[in-house]
C-alpha cells in the first residue's frame, strides 16, 4: 500500500493506529481509552452503522440509487467503526493486521471450499475426537444470517 493520505493512496493499518495515537494524545483522551471504554465505543458506532442500513431491506451491492448525503454518511460510520478498532487493537497491544491474515488463514481450514463452495450454511465441525459415521458434510447447518459465516465477517 501507499503511504500517505493524498486522494486515492492507500492506507496502512499502522499509519492509522499512529495518527489515532496523535489524536488521543493531543487531546488528553489516553486517560479514557481503556479497552471497555474503546469497546463499548465500538458497539455504539456499529449501532449507528446499522441504523443506516435498518429499514431499507436487502441492499445490492455497490448502493445503486442510494443518493451521494447517504453514501457519504455510510463511509463516516464505517470510518468510526475502523478507527475504533483499530485504536482497540492498538490499546490492547495485538497487531490486527497480522490477527487478521491468520484469522483467514483458520477460516481457510474451517470452512474448506470443497464442503462450502456456494453454501451460505454454516459448517459444525466436530470438535471432539470420537469417530463418527456421519460425514462433515452432514454437519451443515443453516445458523447463518445473510449468507455470510459469523467467524468470516
Amino acid at each position: 500500500m501507499n503511504g500517505g493520505s493524498g486522494e486515492g493512496a492507500g492506507v496502512t493499518l499502522e499509519e492509522l493506529q499512529k495518527k489515532m495515537a496523535d489524536f488521543a494524545r493531543e487531546r488528553d483522551w489516553d486517560q479514557f481509552h481503556s479497552p471497555r471504554n474503546l469497546l463499548l465505543a465500538l458497539v455504539g458506532e456499529v449501532g449507528e452503522l446499522s441504523e443506516i442500513f435498518q429499514w431499507k431491506g436487502e441492499v445490492p451491492r455497490g448502493l445503486p440509487g442510494w443518493e451521494e448525503e447517504e453514501k457519504q454518511h455510510l463511509g463516516e460510520e464505517l470510518s468510526d467503526v475502523l478507527l475504533y478498532l483499530v485504536r482497540l487493537s492498538h490499546i490492547c497491544s495485538i497487531d490486527l493486521g497480522k490477527a487478521a491474515l491468520r484469522k483467514l488463514e483458520l477460516n481457510a481450514k474451517k470452512y474448506p471450499v470443497n464442503l462450502c463452495k456456494g453454501s451460505s450454511k454454516k459448517l459444525n465441525l466436530q470438535t471432539n475426537s470420537t469417530p463418527t459415521t456421519t460425514s462433515t458434510k452432514n454437519n451443515i447447518s443453516n445458523d447463518t444470517e445473510n449468507g455470510v459465516a459469523d467467524e468470516l465477517v
